[in-house]
């Protein structure tokens, strides 16, 4: 019998991957990739090469223990590489596939789609992942071409070749400072436009100088670092979820799905939550760079989570290593002591740890900067999670939940 140990992952190892890098179009003002390009400024080419892409491809399917292997393709913008460049990765992906099912998702910010590319997806199944911050006013605070331009119609012209070709596609909708007080206004805007599936992620990040340039924090960089002036406050975040969630689950729930609401109501029933951040543990899932190193983690591309080059190192050592374990396992066991003893630890486990560098009630170090506004939202949402909770015990729909709403929220049998 296999040691316990030979597979310490409960689910499928993923590792993103970076086709170019950290080379993009625009450049966002919140962006947390842009200035990894630092990192590699004696490298002149920050794209994937053909021999590159072949070695990834074959050792990340002999890596799976699923018959499912998901490619996760992420910038940077993934479109600055052409088509024939994944034209190229899906050969390879038949080509050592070896029987298993291979899926494609690729983010981008859908500036440089085209009816091409619209046609290229659908024939190929690609999920792609759309980035967008809502209605033009709050998108285009931020998100400008290097030039200074606003990006959003651009956008909107991708996600109509999209629409118009059947691809399916879904939001990344990032809450800062700026859009963080017009939660309705943000989902009335992806309900107009037709997306179902919407993810919205808080940018919290912290000004912190390195030596080579880099301005944004490492998560040990501790108090040092200064919070930017485009994060969103814990205030506004657990104000925007609550209200963002009555209208929801009012009106919407089973048709609109927001990732958060899906991963709060996976912690209720105690299953994984699809959003890593609430899972109990994290390291399940790394990145590669254009030139095969592979980090911890999406967030944490910073030298000290570097875990080693492909070239030097097999993906299934440096992922399942103990370095990594410790990283994925850190996540529970460095939590505060207010976090142990919350009510709401089941649902969020800390939240992602790159975010915890405020202090607890008690002065102890390492609290979620978002702590508050999260436990306003687990707060406001249990009476409802635990409804749809029942409905799920009961094998009925947690969309029950908006009928029992109409009557008044009557009791029932928990």
């Amino acid at each position: 019998m296999e040691s316990p140990s030979a597979t310490p992952f409960a689910r499928p190892v993923y590792i993103m991957t970076k086709p170019a890098g950290a080379l993009c179009n625009l450049a966002c003002k919140y962006c947390y990739y842009l200035e990894k390009s630092k990192l590699y400024t004696n490298n002149p080419r920050h794209v994937m090469s053909d021999e590159l892409l072949e070695r990834f491809t074959r050792d990340y399917i002999a890596m799976q223990t699923s018959p499912n292997v998901l490619f996760t393709w992420h910038g940077g913008e993934t479109l600055m590489r052409p088509i024939s460049f994944y034209k190229k990765a899906l050969e390879l992906q038949k080509k050592y596939a070896g029987g298993r099912n291979i899926d494609n998702s690729i983010q981008t910010n859908g500036t440089l789609i085209t009816e091409e590319w619209a046609r290229f997806f659908k024939e190929n199944h690609f999920l792609v992942g759309v980035s967008i911050d809502g209605p033009q006013e709050f998108h285009d605070e931020y998100r400008k071409t290097r030039t200074g331009k606003p990006s959003f119609l651009q956008v909107m012209k991708g996600i109509q070749w999209l629409n118009r070709y059947g691809v399916e596609w879904n939001a990344m909708a990032v809450v800062n400072d700026f859009n963080g007080d017009y939660p309705l206004d943000f989902y009335h805007f992806f309900k107009e436009i037709g997306c179902h599936y919407i993810q919205f992620t808080p940018v919290v990040e912290r000004y912190y100088r390195h030596p080579d340039g880099r301005m944004l924090a490492s998560p040990i960089d501790g108090a040092v670092a200064e919070l930017t002036d485009f994060s969103v406050s814990p205030e506004q975040w657990g104000k925007f979820l609550c209200t963002l969630f009555d209208e929801w689950v009012r009106n919407d729930v089973g048709e609109y799905f927001v990732q958060i609401f899906d991963s709060t109501l996976a912690g209720w029933m105690g299953v994984p939550p699809s959003l890593c951040s609430m899972g109990e543990t994290c390291g399940h899932a790394g990145v590669m760079e254009f030139n095969g190193d592979v980090y911890a983690c999406d967030h944490y591309v910073f030298p000290e989570f570097k875990l080693g080059n492909i070239y030097q190192d097999t993906l299934t050592n440096m992922m399942y290593s103990e370095r990594q374990m410790r990283f994925g396992n850190n996540k529970r066991d460095l939590l505060t002591r207010q976090c142990r003893e919350c009510d709401f630890l089941f649902a969020c486990h800390g939240e992602c740890p790159r975010n915890r560098f405020a202090q607890s009630r008690d002065g102890e170090d390492g609290q979620n900067y978002l702590c508050a506004g999260y436990y306003e939202y687990f707060q406001h949402v249990a009476p409802y999670m635990d409804f749809m909770k029942y409905q799920l015990q009961h094998e009925k729909a947690p969309a029950n939940v908006m009928e029992w709403i109409r009557q008044d929220m009557p009791e029932y049998r928990k």
